[in-house]
C-alpha cells in the first residue's frame, strides 16, 4: 500500500516506545516496511541505536521516560510530553509500545484525536501486584477508548485485557511475538560439550523462574550430574549474592550483558526459561531458530516456541520438582537426540514465526 499509488491515507507515523536498544533489536524490519511509503518518528529514551535510527531517515526524539518508577509527578510530566509531541508533530497514526507510552500516549491520542495502534508485549509485573493491578486496568481503560486496534503476542493476554477492560475482539490482533530472523539467528550444529551446557538469557529476576532454577541445578549439583547454567543479562542487586554463590559452586558461570547472544546460542545445549508470564519470549525463538531444544514454563508466550517432547519441554510454572524432573531428563539425552531436538525447532520457527510473516500481518493489522 503506497502513498505514491494513492491508496493510504497515512503519510506521518509516531512510534512511541520506552527503550531504544529493544526497539532496534525486535522492530527493526517492521521500520524498515514502514519507511517505504511512509515518514517515520521515533519517540524513546535512547540508550543505543540512534545513530542507527538516524541514518535509516528515521527522526528521532529523545525522552525522558523512567520504566520502573510510579512517581504520579514523572508520569504527569511524561502525559504532558505526549500531549505537546502530538500537537508539534501532528502524526496521521501513532503505534506504541510498552505500558507507558500505552496507557499515557494512548490518553494523549485520545484526547488528540489522532489515531493510533496499541502494543500489549505481556501483561508485566504491575498486573500481579494487587492494588496497582486495579490501578493500571483503570488507566488502560481510559487509553483504549479508541484505540485502532491493540496488537498482542497470545491469546491468553489478549482474553485478559476483554475481561479487565472490555476491550473487544474486533480491536485485537494476535500476533506470533515479534518474529524471528531466520537469516539473522541461522542454524547451528549442535556442540558436543563436555558437559551439558544449560543457557539462561535475561533479566536475573523472580517472575523469570530464577529461584526455582537455581533451587532445581543446585539439587541436580548435589546428584552429581555433569553440567553448567551459562547466564547472560543483567540481575537484580537482591540476587547478586545467590549468584555468586552458585558461581563459586561451579554451578553457574555469569557472563554478564551482551549485546550479540548467538555465540552463547551456538554453544549451548538447551535453552532454559522457566518464567512466570511473557508476552512472547524473544529468547526462545532465538534459540529454537539456531538450532537449540528448549525448557520452558507451560504458559502462553513461551508454550507456543515448543513442540512438546520434539524441540523440547515444559515444566510447570513456579515448580521446582517439575523444572528439575525435565532438566534431568535433558542431561541424560544422547546428542543424536538433542540435535534431533534442535532441528524440529528450527522448523518449527520457520513455518510459524519467520519474521517477515509477523511483519506483515503487522501492517495488515494497522490498516494503512
Amino acid at each position: 500500500m503506497s502513498v505514491k499509488e494513492g491508496k493510504s491515507k497515512v503519510s506521518k507515523i509516531l512510534i512511541i516506545t520506552n527503550h531504544s536498544y529493544m526497539f532496534y533489536r525486535f522492530r527493526l524490519e517492521l521500520v524498515q516496511e514502514l519507511m517505504k511509503d511512509h515518514e517515520v518518528v521515533l519517540s524513546t529514551p535512547f540508550v543505543g541505536h540512534e545513530d542507527d535510527f538516524q541514518s535509516m531517515g528515521v527522526r528521532c526524539i529523545d525522552t525522558a521516560l523512567d520504566r520502573r518508577s510510579i512517581n504520579p509527578k514523572k508520569d504527569l510530566k511524561l502525559f504532558r510530553f505526549y500531549q505537546k509531541l502530538l500537537k508539534q508533530e501532528k502524526p496521521d497514526l501513532v503505534i506504541t509500545y510498552s505500558i507507558k507510552p500505552n496507557i499515557y500516549g494512548g490518553i494523549a491520542c485520545t484526547l488528540a484525536g489522532v489515531q493510533y495502534c496499541a502494543n500489549v508485549q505481556g501483561l508485566g509485573s504491575a498486573f500481579q501486584r494487587k492494588g496497582l493491578a486495579q490501578f493500571v486496568a483503570l488507566l488502560y481503560k481510559l487509553a483504549f477508548v479508541k484505540v485502532k486496534t491493540v496488537f498482542f503476542e497470545n491469546t491468553v493476554d489478549a482474553s485478559d485485557f476483554e475481561k479487565i477492560i472490555g476491550l473487544s475482539a474486533d480491536k485485537q490482533t494476535i500476533l506470533n511475538g515479534a518474529g524471528i530472523d531466520m537469516e539473522k539467528y541461522p542454524y547451528k550444529e549442535y556442540p558436543e560439550n563436555d558437559r551439558t551446557h544449560f543457557l539462561y538469557i535475561g533479566r536475573i529476576m523472580k517472575e523469570k523462574g530464577i529461584d526455582e532454577l537455581f533451587s532445581a541445578t543446585q539439587r541436580l549439583k548435589d546428584e552429581g550430574e555433569n553440567f553448567v547454567l551459562d547466564m547472560v543479562g543483567f540481575f537484580e542487586e537482591e540476587y547478586k549474592e545467590k549468584v555468586d554463590e552458585m558461581e563459586k559452586k561451579g554451578i553457574v558461570k555469569f557472563h554478564g550483558f551482551k549485546e550479540d547472544p548467538r555465540p552463547y546460542y551456538e554453544q549451548a545445549d538447551c535453552v532454559v526459561l522457566p518464567s512466570y508470564h511473557e508476552g512472547m519470549s524473544n529468547v526462545l525463538l532465538e534459540g529454537a531458530a539456531m538450532g537449540r531444544p528448549l525448557i520452558t514454563s507451560r504458559i502462553h508466550g513461551c508454550m507456543e516456541a515448543v513442540d512438546e517432547g520434539n524441540s523440547g519441554y515444559l515444566c510447570t510454572p513456579k515448580d521446582e520438582e517439575s523444572l528439575y524432573q525435565v532438566m534431568k531428563e535433558f542431561i541424560h539425552q544422547p546428542v543424536e537426540k538433542r540435535r534431533e531436538m534442535g532441528v524440529c525447532g528450527r522448523q518449527l520457527m520457520q513455518n510459524k514465526f519467520e519474521k517477515s510473516k509477523v511483519v506483515k500481518e503487522t501492517i495488515k493489522g494497522l490498516k494503512l
